[in-house]
C-alpha cells in the first residue's frame, strides 16, 4: 500500500498587524488586566474549515430521549413556580420582585442541575430557521418534530438594564440588545436563527436561544430601567408562548424578574457571582476566557534558556522586572527589518550601553521563498554570529576564542583589555507577542548556528529537549533548509570541520524532514499531542517526538503494512463513523478513548490524537482528557487546550461543547461518589457547573470573532 499523506491545510500568512495583535505585552502582570468587549487576536492564529461530511441519508441516528415525560425532564429552578415572589400585575402581564440574596441562591441551585440529554435539545441549539433550507435539510430530514422548541430547558438568564458589561457586570448577565428586539410598537425574542447558510458552529446564537428558555432575572441601578425593561421582557415572552400555542406546541411557563437591589450589596455579601465590579475592575471571582487563554498562552511560551545567554519567550511588559533582567530584546514581528548593524555597534563599542537595547527581527514567514536574496541570508547569518559572540562576551576579531566542551569561548584577556572590546556576557530575549509564532525562524537558525546542530535536529530539539513550542510556515522550511550548510559551516562548534563533513551532515536529512511543511503536532500535556491526518501520515516524526501511539478519530491514517507492522497495531486505536456534522455524537467513546491515552502515559509514550485537520472531534478528545487529568471545568480545559492548539483555532462543534459540558457534570459526579459524598452517584451536593451553556457559547463566539474572515 502506498503511503497516502494528506499535508496540512495552512493558511496564507497574514501580517499580525492587520489582524491584531495583544493589546499589551504577554506578562504575568498584566493577565488580570481590564479585558476589552470581545478578546484580542494572538498573532497569526486562524479558524480552519472543518468538512462536516456528507448529508446523512436517513434520519439522524442520534439516541431517543430518555424515558418519561417532558415535564419530568424539565430542568428544575428555584424561580419555578414563582410562588414565593411578590408578583407585580399589569393587565395581563406579570413580573416577580426578587432581592439580592435571592438572586444568588437560584443562580448557584441552578449551576447543580442535570444539563438534558445532548439528543434533546440538538438539532435545536444549532439554528433551524424555517427559511433555512439547507440547515432544515440536513438536520432534520423527515422528522418535523426535530424543529421544535425542547420542553426540557429552563434556565436562568441576567440581563443588565443598561446593557453596559464594562462595569457591574454579573456572572453570565447579557445586554437586552444580544436576545431582545425593543424597536416598532412591541418588545419580542430576536428571530436568532440564520436564515441562510449550513453551521453547526453557532455558538453566537446560543445566549439568545437560552434566553428564550430561561426565566430571566433584569437587574441594575436604575430602578425606573429595570422596571421597564421587566415589563418589556414580560411582554416578550407572552407573544413568545403565544406563536407556540398558535402551532399546539405547549412551552413552559418563563417568568421575568426584577431585582432592585444596589449593585453594591452583590459585591458586599455575594462577590463570587460578581465578575466586573462597579469600577470596571474584573474581580477574577468568574472565569473571564480571553484572560484565562492569555494565562495558559503564558504558562506554555514562558521565557527559557535555549543556548548560552540566549532565552526565548513572549514579549514582556518594559516596565516589569523581568524585562529589566535582560541586556537585549530582540523583537520579531512583521514590521521588523533584516539588520545586524545594530548588534554589531554593540558589540563594537568600547563602552557598556548604560540602557537595555531593543532589536528587531522579521517575523517568520515573512521571508519568503524564491523571493529572498543572499543579501538576507547573509544578514541572518550575521545576526546569529552577533547575538553569540554578545551572549559571550566576545569579539571576532580578538585572538585566543577557543570553543570549550560546553560551547563556551573564554576570552584572552590581555587582547580584550588592548583592544577596549572588553564587555560582559549579554543577557538576550528573543521574543515576539505570543512567544512562538513570529520568533520561529530566528530561533531555529540561531540555535542551529549555537549548538552546531543540522537544522531538522536543531528543529526536533528545540521542542523536545528545549520544551519550546513553536509553529513554523513552509517558507521558513525552504529558508533554514538552503542556509543550512552556512549555519554549520560559520558555527563556533563546527570550526575546523571540512566543507565536506559540513556537507555530509547536511545532506542526511532524517526521513521525516522530507516533505515537513513547518508543523509539529501540538504538545496539549507530557503524553498527549494533538494534530491533523498530515502528522498521522509521518510515523517517523511521531517516532523522533516520543510518539508511541495513534489515537484516530473519524480518520484513518494511511501507511504501508510494513510500517503498521512495525508501530504495532496494539499502539492504535480507531474512533469510526463520528463525522464533524453535528449529528454524531462522541460522549460514548470518550472512555475507550481515554483509557488508550492513559495506556500509553503508564507505558511511558506519547499518543497523537488527531482527526483530519485537528481542530474538533480530536480536540474534544484533548479537552475531555485535560478535564479528566487537571481535574479542569470544561471552560477553563477549553482555554488550556485552545492556547496550545499553535497557530490554528479549536473548533469544537456546538453538540460536541455540549457534550463536554456534560462529561463535566459526569467527571464531578464519579470524583463524588469515589469520596462517599453522595452514595447512589447522582448529580448533587458538592457538583456545580462553573459557567452555564449560554455564556460559555457566547465567550467563545466573541473570541472567535476576530479570527473569522
Amino acid at each position: 500500500m502506498a503511503t497516502i499523506a494528506i499535508p496540512r491545510p495552512i493558511a496564507p500568512h497574514h501580517s499580525s498587524s492587520s489582524i491584531g495583535s495583544l493589546s499589551s505585552p504577554l506578562t504575568l502582570e498584566n493577565i488580570g488586566a481590564q479585558p476589552s468587549p470581545c478578546s484580542v487576536p494572538v498573532p497569526n492564529k486562524h479558524i480552519p474549515v472543518c468538512p462536516p461530511g456528507p448529508v446523512p441519508q436517513e434520519e439522524p441516528s442520534t439516541p431517543p430521549p430518555s424515558p418519561g415525560s417532558d415535564e419530568d425532564r424539565l430542568q428544575q429552578s428555584l424561580l419555578s413556580p414563582p410562588d414565593k415572589y411578590i408578583r407585580v400585575d399589569s393587565g395581563r402581564l406579570s413580573v416577580y420582585k426578587i432581592d439580592v440574596g435571592e438572586v444568588a441562591a437560584a443562580l448557584d441551585h441552578v449551576s447543580r442541575q442535570p444539563l438534558p440529554d445532548p439528543a434533546q435539545v440538538f438539532p435545536w441549539f444549532h439554528g433551524l430557521h424555517p427559511q433555512n433550507q439547507i440547515q432544515q435539510a440536513f438536520f432534520v430530514a423527515r422528522k418535523r418534530a426535530l424543529r421544535k422548541t425542547p420542553l426540557c430547558l429552563r434556565g436562568i438568564t441576567l440581563v443588565k438594564a443598561d446593557g453596559d458589561l464594562t462595569v457591574s457586570r454579573l456572572k453570565g448577565a447579557i445586554a437586552p440588545h444580544e436576545f431582545l428586539h425593543l424597536g416598532g410598537a412591541a418588545a419580542e425574542f430576536l428571530d436568532i436563527d440564520p436564515r441562510e447558510g449550513f453551521s453547526v458552529r453557532n455558538f453566537q446564537i446560543q445566549a439568545a436561544k437560552s434566553a428564550m428558555t430561561s426565566d430571566i432575572i433584569v437587574y441594575g441601578d436604575d430602578e425606573v430601567a429595570v422596571r421597564k425593561l421587566g415589563w418589556d421582557i414580560a411582554a416578550a415572552q407572552g407573544r413568545w408562548r403565544n406563536k407556540h400555542e398558535v402551532q399546539r406546541h405547549h412551552v413552559p411557563a418563563y417568568n421575568t424578574f426584577i431585582c432592585l437591589g444596589p449593585f453594591s450589596d452583590f459585591e458586599e455579601n455575594h462577590r463570587s457571582i460578581v465578575a466586573v465590579d462597579s469600577a470596571g475592575r474584573p474581580t477574577g471571582s468568574v472565569l473571564d476566557f480571553p484572560n484565562q487563554e492569555r494565562i495558559e498562552m503564558y504558562t506554555m511560551t514562558e521565557a527559557s534558556e535555549i543556548s548560552h545567554n540566549v532565552w526565548l519567550g513572549p514579549t514582556p511588559d518594559q516596565a516589569t522586572e523581568e524585562a529589566q533582567g535582560y541586556d537585549i530584546l530582540i523583537e520579531c514581528s512583521d514590521m521588523g527589518r533584516l539588520d545586524h548593524g545594530a548588534l554589531q555597534a554593540i558589540a563594537d563599542s568600547v563602552t557598556e550601553a548604560s540602557t537595555r537595547q531593543y532589536i528587531d527581527f522579521p517575523s517568520s514567514g515573512s521571508i519568503l521563498a524564491p523571493t529572498w536574496s543572499h543579501a538576507e541570508a547573509d544578514t541572518i547569518l550575521e545576526t546569529c554570529k552577533w547575538i553569540f559572540h554578545l551572549a559571550h562576551g566576545t569579539h571576532p576579531s580578538l585572538p585566543g576564542n577557543v570553543t570549550d566542551g560546553d560551547g563556551d569561548i573564554p576570552m584572552s584577556e590581555s587582547a580584550e583589555e588592548a583592544s577596549g572590546l572588553r564587555q560582559r556576557p549579554k543577557k538576550i530575549l528573543i521574543h515576539c507577542a505570543d512567544g512562538y509564532t513570529e520568533s520561529t525562524l530566528l530561533a531555529i537558525a540561531y540555535y542551529s548556528f549555537s549548538t552546531g546542530r543540522p537544522v531538522p535536529d536543531a528543529w526536533l530539539n528545540l521542542h523536545t529537549t528545549m520544551q519550546r513550542n513553536f509553529f513554523a510556515y513552509p517558507s521558513d522550511v525552504a529558508l533554514l533548509t538552503a542556509i543550512a550548510p552556512r549555519l554549520l559551516h560559520d558555527s563556533p562548534l563546527r570550526a575546523g570541520e571540512s566543507l565536506a563533513d559540513i556537507t555530509a551532515l547536511v545532506k542526511d536529512e532524517p526521513k521525516w524532514f522530507t516533505g515537513f511543511d513547518g508543523s509539529f503536532p501540538s504538545r496539549v500535556l507530557g503524553y498527549m499531542y494533538l494534530g491533523n491526518l498530515g502528522h498521522a501520515n509521518n510515523p517517523d516524526l511521531l517516532r523522533s517526538l516520543g510518539i508511541g501511539q495513534i489515537l484516530s478519530v473519524g480518520e484513518m491514517a494511511m501507511w504501508r503494512d510494513d510500517e503498521l507492522e512495525e508501530w504495532g497495531v496494539e499502539n492504535t486505536c480507531m474512533v469510526q463513523g463520528v463525522q464533524d456534522n453535528g449529528i454524531d455524537p462522541l460522549t460514548d467513546e470518550f472512555e475507550r478513548c481515554l483509557d488508550f491515552i492513559e495506556r500509553g502515559r503508564r507505558n511511558g509514550t506519547a499518543t497523537l490524537v488527531h482527526c483530519r485537520v485537528g481542530v474538533s472531534r480530536s480536540a474534544t478528545i484533548c479537552i475531555a482528557e485535560v478535564m479528566r487529568s487537571l481535574n479542569m471545568s470544561f471552560p477553563r480545559a477549553y482555554c488550556f487546550v485552545r492556547a496550545r492548539r499553535l497557530n490554528v483555532i479549536i473548533q469544537p462543534h456546538l453538540r460536541f461543547a455540549y457534550e463536554l459540558l456534560k462529561w463535566e457534570e459526569l467527571l464531578q459526579a464519579q470524583k463524588e461518589t469515589e469520596q462517599d459524598d453522595c452514595e447512589d452517584g447522582s448529580v448533587g451536593g458538592s457538583v456545580k457547573r462553573e459557567l452555564e451553556w449560554g455564556e460559555i457559547a457566547r465567550e467563545v463566539a466573541l473570541m472567535n470573532r476576530p479570527y473569522a474572515r
